[in-house]
C-alpha cells in the first residue's frame, strides 16, 4: 500500500566528487536543479522550492516538502464499440471478452460512455501512485546523464563516467535513505566537508539544516550565491583596509567562488616598479593566471597590493601571504620583459610576420584577412565620408599585435597591446584608438567603437568574416556557431543602428563577397545579408528599453529589404509608435485585402502591369480615393526622400476614410476590363504609398 500523498519530507541529493571545473560548476549545479525540478513534475510528484548547492567538491540539490508518493489517479480504457462487443442477442462478442481479460475484470464489470460516433466499452480502474523512494534514483539518474558535460571522465575498474571522479553519494528522503546506486556508490547519509579543516565524514541526519551543519561543522559553505556574497564582503573589507578598491568582474568572482569552500582573503603586495606596465597587463597577469585581484587607489591608479582568496584559515597567514607574493613576481616579470622586447618593435615591422598566422585554411593567413579589410574599409571611409588612407593604414596594423609575445601569453589582450605599441611607435591617436576599437562590442552590452575610424574598421572587420565563413559553406546551425557569427552580425547592427551610420550593406557584402579567395555560389551576398538583418530579432530582444518590436513588424519591413539597418530601424520604431494609432488596424487590413486582390489577378492572368492614379477619376468612393492619393503624393514623396517616416505615416493615416469607403461602395474584379484594370492600378498605386514604410498586408489588424 503507497504512503498517503500527505506525507512530505525534504529530499536531498548530494554528489561528492573530486575538484570540479570552477567555470562549469555553476551551469552544473544550476542544470541540476532544473533538470530534477522538472523530473518531480513530469512523475507528478508534488514538490516545494528546489535548491542547487554548489562547492568545488560537490553538487547538491535540496527539495522541499516532496511527496512520498504519487497521488492515486484514475484511468480510463476505451474498448470496442457496443455495436461490436455484443451480437443481436446481447452476447458478448470475442471482441468484449478479449478486452475484458486484458483489463483483468469480467465483461459485466466494464461500463460504457455515449460519444457523437456512438457508444463504447470502457474499464475505468484507480491505479496507486508509485512511492517516490522506488522512483527517484532513476530521476536522479535520468537528470545527471542529461547534464551539459562536454567530456566525460572515467576512473579506477569501473565503467561510470562523470565530470570528475565521485567519491561519495548522499540521497535522503526525510530521515529515510532513499536506497540507490549510482557512480558504483550506494546511496548513504554521510557527507564531508572542508578536506583540511573538517575532514571527517559528517553524517545528516535529514536534509533539514544541510547547509548550516556543512558550514558549523564541515566548514564549507555550500550555497554558491552565499558564498559568493560572503567571498566579495571579504575580500571588499581587506581591500578597504589596504586603501583601495576591488578590480573584478563578475565572471572572475563567481570563478573564485568556484575554486573555495571557505574563502579567507589575504592581501598581498607587489614591487612598485611594475607599476610602470600598462593596467590591463598587471591586471591580466594577477587576474587571469593567478585569480588575484588588483587593487585601485582613491585616484583610480592601481596600488602595488592585490587581494589573493586562500581556501582554509592558515595558522601562518604570513607564509601564506609570502607565498602567494612569491609565485606572482615571476609573472610579473615576464609580463614585464615581453613588454620591453615588443616595444623595441613596430607594428608596422610585424605586418609580414601575419603571413604566418592562418586566419581559416580556405581564406588563407590573418594577412589575407587584414587585406580584404582594407578594402572593406576603404568602401565604408568613402560612403560615411571618413578618411579612407587612414582606415587603409588601421586595417593592415589592426591584427599586427597577434604577432606579440604579451598578446601570445595574454590573448584577452589583443586589441589593447596594438592600441599601446601604435601609440609609443607614433602612429596618429585615430590609428591607434581603432586597433582597439575594431573590437567593441565583444559581447552583448560592451561598449562601441568611439572614432570614426574605429567604427569603419570594426564594420569590415565584421563583414569580411561573414562574407568569408559563408562563401566556405560554414554557416551556424542550430547552436554550432564556432566562427561566431551571430555574435558578428550583433554587433555589427549595433554599431550601424546605435552609432547612426547609413550604409549600403547589401552593396558592401556584395563587395566583401566578391574578394574572398574562393569560388562562391550567385546569391551568397543576399543569403549573407538575410542572416544579418534576421539577426535585428535578437538585437531587440536584447535591448533593455526601447520600442516593443513584434515579429510581424519585423517582417513587413524587412519584406522591402531595406539596404540600410539604420533606415530599417527607423521605420520600425516609426512604425511601433503608428500602430497605437487607431487608424493603423484599419489600414493594415485594407493593405491585406489590396494584396490578395492583387495576387489574384495575378493568377486569374491579369497581373497589374504598372501602378498608376487616373487622371480623371469618376465622381465616386473610387474617385475620392483617387483624388485623395494624387492631392497626398507630393508629401508622400518628400517624407519618403526625407526618411521622415513618422511624417509619412501622419500622411497616409489621412488615406482611412477613402480607403474605408472605397471597399464598403466599389467592386474591384467587376467583369468590364477596362475597369478592372483601372481600379486594380489604384489599387497597386496605394499599396506603393505604403511600401515607402512597410508591407502593410504583413501587419495585425
Amino acid at each position: 500500500m503507497t504512503e498517503p500523498v500527505t506525507a512530505l519530507d525534504d529530499f536531498l541529493v548530494e554528489i561528492g566528487t573530486e575538484e570540479l571545473p570552477p567555470r562549469a560548476l555553476l551551469p552544473l549545479a544550476e542544470a541540476l536543479r532544473d533538470g530534477l525540478a522538472a523530473a518531480l513534475d513530469e512523475a507528478d510528484l508534488a514538490h516545494g522550492d528546489v535548491q542547487a548547492f554548489a562547492t568545488p567538491r560537490r553538487l547538491a540539490v535540496r527539495v522541499e516538502a516532496l511527496a512520498r508518493a504519487q497521488p492515486d489517479r484514475e484511468v480510463e480504457k476505451r474498448g470496442p464499440p457496443v455495436r461490436i462487443a455484443f451480437d443481436a442477442d446481447g452476447r458478448p462478442t470475442r471482441a468484449a471478452e478479449a478486452f475484458a481479460t486484458s483489463s483483468g475484470v469480467p465483461v459485466e464489470a466494464l461500463a460504457r460512455v455515449d460519444t457523437d460516433r456512438g457508444s463504447w466499452l470502457v474499464h475505468r480502474a484507480s491505479v496507486q501512485g508509485a512511492p517516490a523512494a522506488a522512483l527517484l534514483p532513476g530521476l536522479v539518474e535520468q537528470v545527471l546523464e542529461g547534464l551539459p558535460i562536454p567530456k566525460r571522465m572515467r576512473w579506477g575498474a569501473g565503467e561510470a563516467e562523470f565530470v570528475r571522479p565521485v567519491h561519495w553519494l548522499v540521497m535522503l528522503h526525510g530521515t529515510t535513505v532513499v536506497p540507490a546506486r549510482l557512480f558504483g556508490l550506494e546511496a548513504g547519509r554521510s557527507t564531508r566537508g572542508h578536506r583540511f579543516m573538517a575532514p571527517e565524514p559528517l553524517e545528516l541526519e535529514s536534509p533539514e539544516g544541510y547547509a548550516r551543519r556543512l558550514e558549523s561543522e564541515g566548514r564549507v559553505i555550500a550555497g554558491f550565491g552565499d558564498r559568493r556574497q560572503r567571498l566579495l564582503a571579504a575580500c571588499e573589507e581587506a581591500a578597504a583596509r589596504a586603501g583601495g578598491q576591488l578590480v573584478a568582474d563578475e565572471a572572475l568572482l563567481d570563478e573564485i567562488t568556484a575554486l573555495v569552500e571557505w574563502p579567507v582573503p589575504i592581501t598581498g603586495r607587489i614591487d612598485p616598479e611594475f607599476l610602470e606596465l600598462p593596467d590591463e597587463v598587471l591586471i591580466a597577469t594577477l587576474q587571469g593566471h593567478q585569480r588575484y585581484l588588483p587593487l585601485r587607489g582613491p585616484d583610480g591608479a592601481l596600488l602595488p597590493s592585490f587581494i589573493a582568496v586562500a581556501n582554509i584559515e592558515s595558522r601562518a597567514p604570513e607564509q601564506v601571504r609570502a607565498g602567494n607574493e612569491r609565485v606572482v613576481r615571476p609573472r610579473l616579470a615576464d609580463a614585464a620583459f615581453f613588454y620591453r622586447q615588443d616595444r623595441s618593435r613596430t607594428l608596422r615591422s610585424r605586418i609580414e610576420a601575419l603571413d604566418a598566422v592562418v586566419f581559416q585554411r580556405e581564406l588563407g593567413s590573418v594577412r589575407d584577412k587584414s587585406l580584404r579589410v582594407a578594402a572593406v574599409a576603404h568602401q565604408i571611409a568613402l560612403a560615411t565620408g571618413g578618411d579612407t588612407a587612414m582606415a587603409e593604414h588601421a586595417a593592415h596594423l589592426a591584427k599586427c599585435d597577434l604577432v606579440t609575445e604579451m598578446v601570445g601569453e595574454f590573448p584577452e589582450l589583443q586589441g589593447r597591446m596594438g592600441r599601446e605599441y601604435a601609440a609609443h611607435d607614433g602612429e596618429p591617436a585615430e590609428v591607434a584608438a581603432a586597433i582597439e576599437e575594431h573590437y567593441f562590442p565583444r559581447f552583448a552590452g560592451d561598449r562601441l567603437p568611439a572614432t570614426r575610424t574605429g567604427q569603419t574598421l570594426a564594420l569590415a572587420d565584421r563583414i569580411d568574416t561573414l562574407a568569408g565563413i559563408f562563401a566556405i559553406g560554414q554557416r551556424p546551425s542550430g547552436t554550432r556557431d564556432p566562427f561566431g557569427l551571430r555574435r558578428a552580425a550583433l554587433g555589427l547592427l549595433r554599431i550601424l543602428i546605435e552609432g547612426e551610420i547609413e550604409l549600403d550593406l547589401a552593396r558592401l557584402l556584395e563587395h566583401a563577397v566578391a574578394r574572398q579567395p574562393v569560388a562562391v555560389p550567385p546569391g551568397l551576398a543576399g543569403e549573407v545579408y538575410d542572416y544579418v538583418m534576421d539577426r535585428l530579432r535578437g538585437y531587440y530582444l536584447d535591448q533593455a528599453a526601447g520600442p516593443e518590436i513584434g515579429a510581424e513588424m519585423l517582417d513587413a519591413v524587412l519584406a522591402l529589404r531595406p539596404a540600410s539597418p539604420l533606415d530599417a530601424h527607423r521605420r520600425l520604431v516609426s512604425l511601433s509608435t503608428f500602430l497605437g494609432r487607431e487608424e493603423a488596424g484599419s489600414l493594415a487590413a485594407a493593405n491585406r485585402r489590396v494584396a490578395n486582390l492583387l495576387r489574384k489577378a495575378a493568377e486569374s492572368g491579369t497581373p497589374v502591369a504598372t501602378a498608376a492614379i487616373p487622371d480623371n477619376p469618376p465622381d465616386d468612393a473610387e474617385g475620392a480615393l483617387a483624388r485623395r492619393l494624387l492631392a497626398v503624393r507630393a508629401d508622400i514623396e518628400a517624407a519618403a526622400a526625407e526618411r521622415d517616416y513618422d511624417e509619412l505615416l501622419r500622411v497616409l493615416a489621412t488615406l482611412r476614410e477613402p480607403v474605408d469607403c472605397f471597399f464598403d461602395d466599389i467592386m474591384v474584379m467587376v467583369e468590364a476590363a477596362e475597369v478592372r484594370t483601372r481600379r486594380l492600378q489604384l489599387l497597386a498605386a496605394l499599396r506603393d504609398a505604403f511600401c515607402q514604410v512597410a508591407d502593410f498586408s504583413r501587419l495585425p489588424g
